[in-house]
């Protein structure tokens, strides 16, 4: 649906594509999800050398986790579109193009680095902790590319922070003025990680900082969702929705059942520093 531009939006006119040359296309989606994935590794290797794990453990798990969040990721994408994928099966493996759902690769590179996590014999809990207050930063940083390119379709809105896509190029280009609802996702990603650090060393047993990562941003990502203008699978709920439901199901009884809060003289993870 055409619209006017009113003078209170926030119109967002860059090109969605940052290099275009026969069958290579960068947009800045892809660019940013990159940027995000390698924040998230970073932090991660940081704070795992307080906990005396090598630089090898978190590359290797870096790499499985990112392995499977790619999978994942771009799987419930294309199951969210399946009905263009089916028609357009090349465009399945196009990722430079842009095209992830966040909750499917959050999904994918867990299970990911799970897998490694086992068969390496490190300790999960603790790995997981380690990686978690980064992962809402990595996911703020590559939601960047999202606000750039407006493939995230929003309810229409006459807020003044309603965001107008006028570049040709853009998939929201033309639309009425929208909720920027990927912006209110960046906004909670701050809010997660600041509750995320704030955890660490606070609860036991490990992991059960992880699991509130995944706890608080589905809790968000299922209401930010009603915003969403995705496929609807029924009773108006979006794939995201089921999803998200999906990980509170395991969430919140694992927070109910085994969250405890640490004493001030106890150390959670002292087993498995080294």
């Amino acid at each position: 649906m055409l619209a006017s531009v009113p003078p209170q939006a926030i119109t967002i006119g860059m090109n969605p594509s940052i290099v275009s040359a026969g069958p290579f296309h960068l947009t800045w989606h892809g660019f940013f999800t990159f940027l995000g994935i390698l924040v998230v590794v970073l932090i991660a290797a940081r704070r795992a050398r307080g906990y005396g794990i090598s630089e090898d453990i978190v590359s290797n798990v870096a790499m499985t986790a990112v392995v499977g969040g790619i999978i994942g990721a771009r799987l419930f994408h294309v199951l969210d579109w399946w009905s263009y994928y089916i028609t357009n099966p090349l465009q399945m493996l196009n990722l430079l193009s842009g095209g992830i759902a966040l909750t499917g690769g959050i999904i994918g590179a867990t299970v990911g680095a799970a897998i490694y996590i086992k068969f390496a014999k490190v300790p999960l809990g603790t790995i997981l902790d380690i990686a978690a207050p980064g992962a809402p930063i990595g996911q703020m940083v590559g939601r960047i590319g999202d606000v750039i390119n407006g493939e995230h379709f929003a309810v229409s809105t006459d807020l003044p922070w309603a965001f107008v896509y006028t570049h040709p190029g853009s998939p929201s280009f033309g639309l009425l003025p929208q909720h920027p609802a990927v912006a209110y996702e960046m906004i909670w990603d701050i809010f997660i990680a600041g509750i995320l650090f704030w955890l660490v060393g606070k609860v036991r047993p490990t992991g059960m900082v992880f699991v509130s990562y995944i706890a608080l941003y589905s809790i968000g990502r299922f209401f930010i969702q009603f915003l969403r203008l995705d496929a609807v699978y029924f009773a108006g709920l979006q794939e995201a929705h089921l999803l998200t439901m999906s990980l509170l199901v395991i969430a919140i009884p694992l927070l109910i059942i085994r969250a405890r809060p640490s004493r001030a003289d106890e150390d959670p993870y002292v087993d498995d520093r080294q």
